[in-house]
């Protein structure tokens, strides 16, 4: 009769991570909320200017942010994987690979901003501008701290710390990777595209 316990045991799921990035990422999940609410209700508001202002945004650039992000993510979720089945190594150059993908990005994003600076488009330009530095910016720290975990994983997986016993700190930098890049998917239509 164990035995059928410890099967049924065995075979349910769990929620991936720890309990405490879960609370993080639905705290940082609800202030990109009420940003991106913010965003849409200005662009109800003040059509016009949302139309021209984001005729200035080159939304090929968008979309290359955004493909950056999601293979990046990829990458991620490969590594956890790779830890799964005992080949941390591996997953540790997945991350590195990840880390790599994400740099395209932030050059992507760093030359995006000086191109609108020196367009005279900051902050103050107008509510479209206010609100993309805020959104945008507001991602890219994100970003950025995202990268660090990404390489303090790659060495951990690479010093052997993770295992298929033994991953839930790594499944918990990826979960926060994976709400960098989903907030991105996002943002793209809303800043670049919708009309």
């Amino acid at each position: 009769m164990s035995t059928s316990a410890e099967t049924i045991a065995s075979h349910v799921r769990r929620l991936p991570g720890d309990l405490a990035m879960w609370f993080f990422i639905l705290a940082e999940l609800t202030v990109f909320a009420i940003l991106i609410l913010a965003f849409a209700v200005a662009q109800m508001l003040y059509p016009e200017q949302f139309n021209e202002s984001r005729a200035s945004l080159d939304s090929s650039i968008g979309l290359a942010l955004t493909l950056s992000l999601l293979t990046s993510g990829l990458f991620a979720a490969l590594a956890v994987e790779q830890v799964r089945q005992a080949r941390s190594g591996r997953a540790a150059l997945l991350l590195l690979a990840a880390l790599g993908s994400s740099c395209v990005y932030v050059a992507l994003k760093l030359n995006e901003y000086s191109h609108l600076a020196g367009l005279g488009l900051g902050m103050e330009h107008n509510t479209f501008f206010t609100l993309y530095w805020i959104l945008t910016g507001f991602h890219f720290l994100h970003v950025l701290l995202g990268m660090v975990i990404l390489a303090w994983l790659a060495v951990h997986c690479r010093r052997g710390a993770y295992g298929p016993d033994n991953h839930s700190g790594l499944e918990s930098g990826v979960l926060y990777w994976h709400m960098v890049d989903m907030v991105w998917v996002l943002l793209f239509p809303l800043v670049y595209v919708l009309r």
